[in-house]
């Protein structure tokens, strides 16, 4: 090999291969540096007009203001977000096409379907949490059931009677009232919808006991007395509802639940657009209004690093799957 080296042809080659390898890292860098040069696709798995769609464009709308640059966002709905998901980690990882990464997609959907298309951890990088949300326990007003120990009192009574309604097989609000179940040692009914305004709409009309629902979705009727609020599953009271108690100040802490979604790319995206992403939206979360947004739904605002959100996912991922295989949760 050492006499080939001496050969002008062979050192011509190094040479240039040389030249072509500086040349592409200078041209990645500088392709990276001038990021984002045309419109970003965002991709919100689940459809217009639902929470995770709005909140999606709210911090397309803050994030584009920063970086300059348009932001789509497409809803790409179906099969409790997996359609939408999966959408994100086939993209290309060149930065141009992220999208929100929702609690079911990320952390419990891989336990429920056998045939998932993608792997949350393989797939998909992290970029930000965005927020995080507890679920409410609600009842219709005429309910008999004035508190959370009416309902545990109701149920032993008469095991397998009591219903709850959810948006769905396999999502918070039916994961919340398992571990609920599980806490007490109580059996009920679940009964899901198409959607989790359904379960409510039914709930409401008194055709089911009971749901567990986001406090986003349920404080309107809540503040509307169309429904009553038993108990919320986040740690602390929220200071939207100062008198209703969380669970573990009841004694079942393990019914600590909250409803999360953050930014996403597919695996593979240069790690300079990542941290510039990161940036860009934990500088969007500043953004007083858009705090006030998510603090009057009774949420946590977000923030961190794509190494803080990818430890949340991981024990996420863990807890639930746990769930989803001692109830022998399946989809639809």
């Amino acid at each position: 090999m050492s006499k080939l080296n001496n050969l002008p042809w062979v050192r011509i080659a190094f040479i240039a291969l040389g030249l072509i390898g500086a040349s592409c890292n200078i041209s990645l860098s500088h392709a990276q540096a001038d990021y984002p040069s045309k419109p970003i696709n965002f991709i919100v798995p689940y459809g217009a007009g639902g929470g995770a769609d709005s909140r999606s464009r709210q911090i397309a709308l803050r994030m584009s203001a920063i970086l300059k640059q348009s932001i789509i966002v497409e809803n790409k709905a179906g099969a409790g977000g997996n359609i939408g998901t999966e959408f994100i980690a086939r993209a290309a990882p060149d930065g141009y096409t992220i999208g929100m990464g929702n609690f079911a997609p990320l952390a419990v959907n891989k336990s429920l379907f056998g045939n998932l298309r993608y792997d949350p951890e393989a797939d998909l990088v992290p970029i930000v949490l965005i927020e995080k949300g507890p679920l409410v326990l609600v009842v219709n007003p005429k309910s008999p059931y004035k508190t959370v120990q009416d309902i545990v009192a109701a149920a032993k009574a008469k095991p397998g009677v009591l219903t709850f309604s959810s948006g769905g097989i396999g999502g918070s609000h039916q994961l919340s009232a398992e571990v609920f179940m599980d806490s007490a040692g109580i059996t009920m009914i679940h009964v899901p919808y198409k959607s989790g305004s359904a379960g409510l709409t039914d709930l409401m009309a008194g055709n089911v006991d009971m749901m567990f629902d986001q406090m986003y979705s349920a404080m309107p009727s809540i503040k509307g007395d169309k429904l009553r609020a038993l108990a919320i599953t986040s740690k602390k009271r929220s200071p939207l509802l100062p008198n209703i108690p969380s669970f573990t100040e009841l004694g079942y802490p393990k019914v600590e639940v909250l409803n999360w979604q953050g930014l996403v790319a597919p695996k593979g995206t240069p790690k300079a657009i990542i941290d510039k992403l990161n940036a860009v939206a934990n500088e969007a979360l500043k953004d007083p209004q858009f705090r006030e947004l998510m603090l009057a739904q009774g949420n946590e605002i977000g923030g961190g690093t794509p190494a803080d959100f990818a430890a949340l996912i991981k024990a996420e991922a863990a807890k639930w799957s746990a769930v989803v295989k001692a109830h022998n949760i399946k989809p639809e």
